[in-house]
This record gives C-alpha cells, structure tokens and sequence, in this order.
C-alpha cells in the first residue's frame, strides 16, 4: 500500500521554494491531507508492527513519535521555518526517548533515512553499554558481523566519541575501539521521492526492523 502521491512531493517543492508563513498557511489544507495524515498513518502502522516485537512501544502514541515540521530557529542563523521533511523516532517514549533502541523514519526528497539503536545515552547508560562491551565481547562482535544487520546497515554509524576514556575502561581501549563511542546507532539512506511513494513502504521500513533486532538486542541487554 502507497502512503504518499505526488501531492506529498509538490508539496516539499513549493514549499522549499517559499518557506515561510504566508506560503505554508495558504497550503495548509494540502499538508493536513496528504503529509500530515498520511504520514500520521504510516507511523501508526509501524508502531502496531513494532509492537508485535517489542511490547513496551505498544502504548506510544503517533503524536509523540512525529517530530514537529516547525524548526528551532532560536540558534540557527538559518531563519527559515519549517522543516523539509517529516520525521518520527518509535520508542515507548518516542522522540523524547532517544537513547532506547527504537527506530528512526526521515522522509525527505532528497534521501529517506530508516535507522535506529541507541542515539542519545545517558551517563549511566553509557557506562552500563561500556561495560557489555567489555564483558561480552563476543556477543556483541557477532551482532555487530551479523550479516543481514551488515547488509542492510553496513554497521554502526562513526557518531560522536570519547577522546579519552574513563578510568574504569582505558585498559580495554586498544582491544575494545567501540568504547570511544558516545553513540551506538545505525542508519541506511535511500533516494528521497522514490521511496516515499513505495507501494511497500510498511513491509521495507519492517526489513530494516528485523535487520537491527540482533544489536538492538544487546543494547536492551546492556541498559536493562
């Protein structure tokens, strides 16, 4: 089932062309209908499938998984408004709970990203990850080496890192690189219009799911 027409893709073109006030309250009818609703749809279905895995996303709600199409401009020399893309983090917390290993949909003309993992852990978390590492390292090499996380992923994304490590795992630094990192998250990028109007959408967004099981797993393990 296609979530998206044309109308989704017009719609980011004009409004890339006049981002601003006038234009997007002149064509709001047309963002309620064809990028709101629909993508308000698509983020239901993928938490009912997600759920089906991991019940603890059963009790989001679509309106605190989708991130505002609104821009905080309040420290951005960029001033324009409003966002180019629709995005939704699916976790029990959804977008404010950034460090479970959940999932992550961005749809935007130019490239679509589906991702996931632990994007934003906390002191604690960080430390408790640090240490799985440490202690079960053969689990977490064979999550990292598992071939469809590989071939969908092509592992781990470099993110942000330590540059020196606590006391706790600096002996472990030279045999363990991944403790430099502050972030344990995965995405894969894909041609922006093509994507969006996928007639599998749902099925192609749940592969990538499956795909992350394997590491999101350890990362569950680590910080429960």
């Amino acid at each position: 089932m296609a979530y998206f027409n044309r109308a989704f893709i017009h719609f980011f073109k004009g409004l890339a062309a006049n981002n601003h006030k006038d234009w997007f309250d002149a064509n709001r009818k047309t963002y309620e209908k064809e990028v709101k609703k629909p993508f308000y749809q698509l983020v239901a279905d993928t938490i009912a499938e997600v759920s089906k895995y991991d019940k603890n996303v059963a009790r989001l709600e679509v309106k605190n998984a989708v991130f505002r199409i609104n821009r905080d401009i309040r420290f951005s020399e960029d001033k324009t408004p409003y966002k180019l893309h629709v995005s939704a983090a699916i976790s029990p917390e959804g977008r404010k709970g950034m460090e479970y290993p959940g999932m992550y949909l961005h749809l935007n003309l130019e490239t679509c990203h589906i991702g996931g993992g632990c994007y934003m852990p906390s002191k604690e978390n960080l430390g408790a990850i640090s240490r799985y590492i440490v202690t079960q390292p053969k689990e977490v090499e064979s999550a990292l080496n598992n071939t469809e996380f590989v071939s969908v992923f092509s592992g781990l994304q470099p993110g942000e890192k330590n540059k020196i490590l606590p006391k706790e795992f600096k002996e472990f630094g030279d045999n363990h690189p991944l403790l430099f990192n502050k972030q344990f998250y995965y995405m894969a990028d894909y041609p922006g219009e093509e994507t969006i109007l996928r007639d599998d959408l749902l099925p192609f967004i749940m592969k990538h799911y499956k795909a992350a099981e394997v590491w999101n797993d350890v990362l569950k393990k680590a910080m429960k």
